[in-house]
């Protein structure tokens, strides 16, 4: 009888839970929304609306191993091998104990992390050569391994846990930070708020926020001053749980970048899209909000370097370079992501995109920095349009449905549209070979249009509500630009 009893008090206890749940969320939401308004009201700063195209970096000691199933992330090798509950799980512990025995154990990894071919200058000039206008590297990821020294990492671990006295023993967010402070790119950082297995965070999280977190983190932004803080790792507690809206007004008032830092919108559980500086979105295709946001990707699967992805895997250059035309014509940045190797070298078919999107960017960038979204993003073909889902992460993105590989009887988005002060930026992905017709646009009889990379105006009539712009004769030999082709149109209002 007294089980059933207890059974009992169990359930009505669970219904009177239930019953006060939404009333105690909307509260907290209530209370949530409170302490983040004023720092709401702070712009995302001008500088990062106009840059569209950063680089992260993933690196660490999961650099080492480099493995990853297809489509899962390989920086999250000690969080599989370790929870028997993670869908990735038994694929890493085969691997692991395969190749490195059963005894041998993640921080194992920390010695091989030697990063001896790292040569700080030589990423800096790929990164500006990319075109690029910011990078983001991860000081510090979900196993709490930092690259920086860090008293609050070796205090909490009961170890050393970080790069200049493990590893590398080097400070590789400083030596970054130096190499990429020397050129036109600004230097941003990555910053997880928890670690999985900390001692700390697993035992009394107040501890872990009060004596941990928020002294480390105000120890990164001190000594290396970032342009840009990617926070992560928020949703197992609140923002007031983390003290996010008090962080973030330390680092808007008192910091010392505290007249230019961007931060995103991961400061607590509830805060994506709603709370924060510019909105993230995470393998997918952004969203379509009158507010700053980004999409971050890798250029295959993994963010770290996995050695199980091939050539198949990657992103061509082609791919990389519509995403980004598409994601800036709707209002959005492109964060794309590189995986370096354990000894410290970027992986050559990385930088090959990273170059090819460079190239393209030094004749077409003029229609991608310091602009603005149109009235509309694209003008589509005709056919069944079916844009792409949207969501914050892995909602889905075929850039080349959209584009030049169409399933039968879909629409294609044969121009993307981008602007700026008194000119109109057309963008194809596709060359018509007679006449470019740019449907309901009229112009002045003294606009003009010309073709970047290409020197001369081209030839346009006004058809009722369409601008027909007549295409030169081609030679491949002086093509300019490669994958998309953009037309400037002078004197629009």
């Amino acid at each position: 009888m007294k089980f059933y009893f207890t059974i009992i008090t169990l359930i009505v206890s669970s219904f009177s839970l239930l019953a006060q749940g939404p009333a105690d969320e909307k509260a907290e939401q209530k209370e949530i929304a409170k302490a983040w308004k004023k720092l709401d009201a702070r712009p995302v700063p001008q500088w990062w609306q106009d840059a569209k195209f950063g680089i992260f970096i993933h690196w660490g000691p999961y650099s080492v191993p480099a493995f990853s199933k297809i489509g899962q992330y390989s920086e999250w090798y000690w969080e599989n091998l370790r929870n028997t509950e993670s869908k990735n799980h038994k694929e890493v512990k085969e691997f692991h104990t395969k190749t490195y025995g059963s005894d041998f154990t993640y921080p194992d990894f920390v010695p091989d992390f030697k990063c001896e071919f790292f040569d700080p200058k030589q990423w800096a000039e790929i990164f500006e050569e990319s075109g690029a206008k910011y990078v983001v590297l991860t000081s510090k990821h979900h196993d709490g391994y930092t690259l920086w020294p860090s008293e609050e990492a070796d205090r909490s671990w009961g170890r050393p846990w970080n790069s200049v006295e493990t590893g590398p023993q080097r400070d590789l967010v400083g030596e970054l930070t130096e190499a990429v402070n020397a050129t036109s790119v600004r230097m941003g950082l990555y910053y997880s708020l928890y670690e999985w297995f900390n001692p700390l965070y697993i035992n009394d999280f107040e501890l872990f926020r009060d004596k941990h977190y928020i002294p480390q983190f105000k120890d990164v932004v001190n000594k290396y001053k970032p342009a840009v803080i990617f926070v992560d790792g928020e949703w197992g507690h609140s923002s007031l749980d983390w003290k996010s809206p008090e962080v973030v007004g330390w680092l808007y008032n008192d910091s010392p970048v505290k007249n230019d830092v961007v931060i995103n919108d991961r400061w607590g559980k509830s805060t994506r899209h709603h709370h924060g500086g510019y909105y993230t979105t995470e393998y997918g295709s952004g969203v379509n909000i009158d507010h700053p946001w980004e999409e971050n990707r890798g250029m295959a699967h993994s963010f770290g370097y996995s050695r199980t992805e091939n050539l198949v895997d990657y992103n061509s250059s082609q791919e990389l370079i519509y995403m980004l035309i598409d994601i800036v014509s709707r209002g959005g940045n492109f964060l794309l992501d590189i995986g370096p190797t354990a000894d410290g070298r970027i992986p050559v078919i990385m930088q090959e995109r990273l170059l090819d999107i460079g190239d393209w960017l030094k004749i077409n960038g003029e229609a991608i920095y310091n602009t603005t979204s149109y009235k509309k993003s694209a003008q589509w073909s005709e056919g069944t349009v079916e844009d792409q889902k949207r969501g914050r992460y892995k909602s889905g993105y075929d850039i080349m449905k959209l584009t030049v590989e169409p399933e039968e009887g879909f629409a294609t988005k044969e121009i993307f549209f981008t602007q700026k002060e008194n000119a109109l930026y057309a963008i194809c992905a596709v060359l018509p070979d007679e006449t470019l017709e740019i449907k309901d646009l009229k112009l002045p009889s003294s606009a003009t249009i010309t073709m970047l990379g290409r020197e001369g105006e081209l030839k346009w009539t006004q058809a009722g509500t369409s601008v027909k712009v007549e295409m030169p004769k081609w030679n491949p030999s002086h093509m300019s630009g490669k994958y998309a082709y953009t037309f400037k149109i002078n004197g629009f209002k």
